[in-house]
Order: C-alpha cells, then sequence, then structure tokens
C-alpha cells in the first residue's frame, strides 16, 4: 500500500512524502507502487471488453464474467509472450516449462 501525505499551501494540496506499507506477503518495499495496479486495470479494460464502461458486451450472469476474467488472466499468464519478458509471465517464475498454446490452455 502506498500511503500518501499531503500539505495544504494556498487553498492548494501537495504531496510532501509517502511511505510504503505491506498488506499481505513479504513484498520487496522498494517495488511497491500503484503503477502496477493502474497498468493491470488498463489490460483487463483493453482485453475484456466486459469490464469498459458503455458497451454493449456485458456479462448477464456473474459466472460469465468469472468464466471470462479466468480465460484472460490464464492466457495472459500461460499463453502470451511479454515485451519485456519476452516469454510468458509463467515461464518466468517457473511455473511451467514450456509457452502454452490456446489449445492446450481451453484443454486444462
Amino acid at each position: 500500500m502506498l500511503i500518501k501525505a499531503y500539505s495544504e499551501r494556498d487553498g492548494n494540496l501537495e504531496i510532501v512524502g509517502a511511505t510504503t506499507r505491506p498488506v499481505s506477503g513479504d513484498p520487496d518495499l522498494a517495488h511497491i507502487s500503484t503503477s502496477y495496479a493502474e497498468r493491470n486495470n488498463l489490460n483487463c479494460r483493453t482485453f475484456l471488453r466486459r469490464l469498459t464502461r458503455l458497451t454493449n458486451g456485458f456479462s448477464k450472469r456473474v459466472e460469465n464474467l468469472t468464466a471470462a476474467l479466468w480465460v484472460y488472466l490464464a492466457h495472459y499468464n500461460f499463453v502470451r509472450i511479454h515485451g519485456t519478458l519476452r516469454m510468458s509471465p509463467a515461464l518466468s517464475a517457473g511455473v511451467t516449462d514450456h509457452l502454452w498454446t490456446t489449445e492446450e490452455l481451453l484443454n486444462a
């Protein structure tokens, strides 16, 4: 969690400092940033039309939304090659030993 401290000067708020605090687990405090969460939100909204505003691709049932999210997350982590990693996140983390195909993902 990134906790920002504000100060008021001439009626305007200014950030005077920020402290980081882990919410769960044991993360490296130097890498706590809201940028990662915001980037993840942007990716989800870009690739899942169900999550964008003013769209006709909505889910009438929460089960359909949940299934779409699971397929997206599995594809993102096991099938998609990321530009910065040059491999999938699951392959980079050692969760799997090969890049999955879409067919493998749907059969798993």
